[in-house]
Parts: C-alpha cells; structure tokens; sequence
C-alpha cells in the first residue's frame, strides 16, 4: 500500500513538473501563429532601370613623392625664393645660401665697407638650392638669414596628390589599373572628383585583423582645394548596366544556396508564395533579375512594424511579455 502511494506521489510531482513545460510550448505555437498572422506586407513593382556595382574604400590624400629639399652643405640661408603653394619646375632655384666659410667671410667685409662686402659678394657666389622635379611646394622651414646644416630640411615639396584607398583582401581582386573611381573629400562632401587606379599594392597591411592593400587613386584633374592628410571616401566602378529588371534588396531571401521572392497568391486569401529568381549585379540596394521575374510584377516586402521604438510583437518568453496593438 505504501509503494502504491509513493508511486502516485511520484506521478502527482511529475504531473505539476510537466504542466509549465506544456504551457511554454502552447505559448510557442500560440505566438508563432499570431506573429504570421499579423505580418503586413508592401507591394513592390519590378521595374527597368540603370543599375552601378561599385566597392566602396576610405583613403588618405598623399602626395605620390614626398621630397625633403636639403642643403648641399652647412651654412647659412641668404634668399628663398618660394613659399608654400608655389608650383615649381625641376631645375629651377628655389633658395640661395652660403657656405660657412662664405658667411664668415662676407660678416668681416661687411664690418669693414659696403664696398668690400659687395667686392666679396660679387666674387664669391652663393650656392644655389634647386628644385629636383616638377611638384608643388608644400613646406617651408627657412628663412633668409637662419643657420642650417645639410641634414636640415630646408624645403619640402611633392609631385602630384594621390588618394591612398585601403580595399579589403576580399574585393582586391576586382580592382584594376585605370579602373574608374569617384573620390569625395569629407571635408569637401558635395565635390565628386572623377580618378582612376593608378597603382594596386602587392604588399598587405593588417590593421586590427583585417588584411587591406593599399590603392592609389590618381584624379583626372586635382581641385585646388585638395591638400595633403584630407580623408576620402572612394568608390571603385566595378560594373555598370542600363536598362535591366531591379529588385529590393530586402525582397531577396536565401534558401539553401538559392534566392527567393515572395510574390503574391494567385488565390484571394492565400498567403504569398516563393519564387525563385536568378541575380546578378548589385548596388546594395537594388539587385538586377536576370530570370525568374518579368516586368511589372509584384514582390512582396515585410513591412517592419515600430511601435514606440519596439517591434510591436515579441517573443511570449521575453521578460516584457508580448506587446500587442
């Protein structure tokens, strides 16, 4: 009798055990249900359209050589003849000096006439500072009458500006010499400034685990108010296509490999139903239908329902409980 009453105990306990563990399931099921019932969807047409795969960058504005001007020896600045901005030939002069031993000799004459010091100056000429390409003038560290020594950088100058694009090891591989691009300085957001590939780097950077090579984009023409160490945004053209079938991106859903739509039921009532569609470039928010869809049809997108900054359906075992109209 006592085992027979143990055993209903047992049975009793693993009743009420059980009981919270079938409610949760019916709860599941209940808001499944419910949440299916409750998705709103929008209509969209599929249209014809131009459509531009593109990989998007970040880069640095860099000048392609970055040339430090240094004396021939250490002396004494008596002329520059340049300043920053100044665009400059190879060959040409850009600052004048003398040597130690001319500045000394020139600083005795000086103390003796300004006969003698012109005598002096007229024999013993300064030394010349030449430019060593064409380029810009982007520094200047001197001015006349200041000691320098030929380890001083007197002048820096560049050639042209570039723009210093970091690609993903992953789109690398679309990118090629003369491919084109569009560059937008933050600093200049409305300015689109037509580039092309100039230089793609064999070498890689890995910066915080992620592996880049580094992309030089060279302007068509260099807007005046490009300057060296501006941050860019670039965009590389990787295909472009006019006049072909588009779709939201967000009307693509992917199923074991292959891409669907929902499209809606040619019964009154029906829930929509998958159709499986062929695609083919992107532009991140359009996708070109290559098969599978034809023009004017209709795809269905789910609308996302916000109420008070949450979903207005939630899961039953959320702590809020479920949020209802």
């Amino acid at each position: 009798m006592k085992i027979f009453d143990v055993m209903l105990e047992h049975k009793k306990w693993a009743i009420i055990a059980a009981v919270p563990i079938v409610i949760v399931i019916v709860a599941f099921f209940v808001w499944k249900k419910e949440s299916a019932a409750n998705i709103k969807y929008q209509e969209i047409a599929v249209t014809y359209g131009n459509i531009q795969s593109t990989i998007l960058s970040t880069g640095i504005v860099q000048p392609e050589n970055r040339l430090e001007i240094k004396p021939p020896v250490s002396g004494r600045i008596d002329e520059v003849l340049v300043d920053e901005g100044y665009i400059v030939k190879k060959g040409q002069v850009l600052a004048k000096m003398s040597s130690m031993e001319r500045a000394a000799l020139l600083d005795a004459a000086r103390a003796i006439s300004s006969a003698e010091y012109d005598k002096w100056d007229n024999y013993y000429r300064s030394a010349p500072i030449f430019a060593p390409i064409d380029g810009t003038i982007i520094l200047r560290n001197v001015q006349p009458g200041q000691t320098v020594t030929n380890a001083d950088a007197v002048l820096v100058m560049s050639d042209r500006l570039t723009v210093q694009a970091q690609v993903d090891e992953t789109d690398i591989a679309q990118i090629k010499l003369k491919q084109y691009a569009n560059v937008i300085l933050d600093a200049y957001p409305g300015q689109n400034i037509p580039s092309h590939v100039d230089k793609i780097a064999y070498d890689s950077k890995t910066i915080n685990n992620v592996t880049t090579y580094i992309v030089d984009v060279l302007p068509d023409e260099t807007p005046d108010f490009m300057r060296s160490g501006m941050t860019a945004n670039v965009s590389f053209l990787v295909d472009s296509k006019e006049n072909v079938l588009m779709v939201p991106s967000n009307a693509i859903h992917n199923k074991e490999g292959k891409n669907f739509v929902l499209v809606p039921s040619e019964h009154l009532g029906k829930p929509p139903v998958e159709k499986n569609v062929e695609l083919g470039i992107s532009d991140g928010k359009k996708l070109e239908v290559l098969s599978g869809l034809s023009d004017g049809d209709k795809v269905l997108v789910e609308k996302m329902k916000i109420r008070n900054g949450a979903a207005t359906s939630a899961s039953p075992f959320s702590p809020m409980g479920t949020q209802r109209r």
